[in-house]
């Protein structure tokens, strides 16, 4: 199936934005934006579970319970993210890194499975990792299903409205096209966040 055209621009940011995070919690390097590259080493998960203030919300022991405001820990597994039925608290709680590449995870991989999956996987079913590498692979995972997705669809199906079944979002009442913008701007706002709290976490340390 030949790409659509309208696709191939948000594939390339998708690709981009997905490589940059990718290195920025790996390293040795990242792209500073402007094709130098900067170093950078390894996410420890120290860092991975670093609480910057009182109140966080992160990812926990399903034995140990939720944190402070958070009703449940979703997911499957051990391990599980801080959450709470809407409306959530206000002011929303501070997220720590850890919340949050989980919460990027998740959508990645739940959305690939309700665009060509079985489309019924729900947050109850996905595992939350404990510590920073098995959280590095899962995004990686769940990026690549992702794509994946994005590579089995064509013009009709970018045009369907509900074509992802997603159930924690308004993908059934917008066309693909739309979901498929929405992704790149969560990868690229908590790509963002998460490179804020590695530079932090460093500074914290210096």
């Amino acid at each position: 199936m030949a790409m659509p055209a309208r696709l191939v621009p948000l594939l390339a940011q998708f690709d981009f934005a997905r490589q940059r995070l990718t290195d920025r919690l790996s390293g040795p390097a990242v792209d500073s934006g402007n094709g130098t590259d900067v170093p950078v080493g390894p996410m420890t998960d120290a860092e991975y579970l670093w609480e910057p203030g009182p109140g966080c919300w992160s990812v926990r022991r399903q034995a140990d319970g939720p944190g402070p405001g958070a009703v449940l820990l979703s997911g499957a597994g051990e391990w599980g993210r801080d959450t709470a039925p809407h409306p959530h608290p206000v002011p929303p709680p501070f997220t720590t890194l850890a919340w949050r590449l989980a919460h990027l995870s998740e959508l990645l991989a739940l959305r690939a499975d309700h665009t060509n999956g079985t489309r019924s996987l729900t947050r109850d079913d996905y595992r939350a990792a404990g510590d920073a590498s098995s959280a590095i692979a899962a995004f990686d995972t769940a990026a690549g299903a992702w794509r994946a997705a994005l590579l089995s669809v064509g013009d009709e199906e970018l045009d369907t409205v509900g074509y992802c079944t997603y159930p924690h979002g308004g993908d059934p009442e917008e066309p693909f096209l739309e979901i498929v913008w929405w992704v790149n701007q969560e990868l690229l706002h908590h790509g963002a966040e998460i490179a804020l709290l590695r530079d932090l976490y460093r500074l914290r340390a210096a």
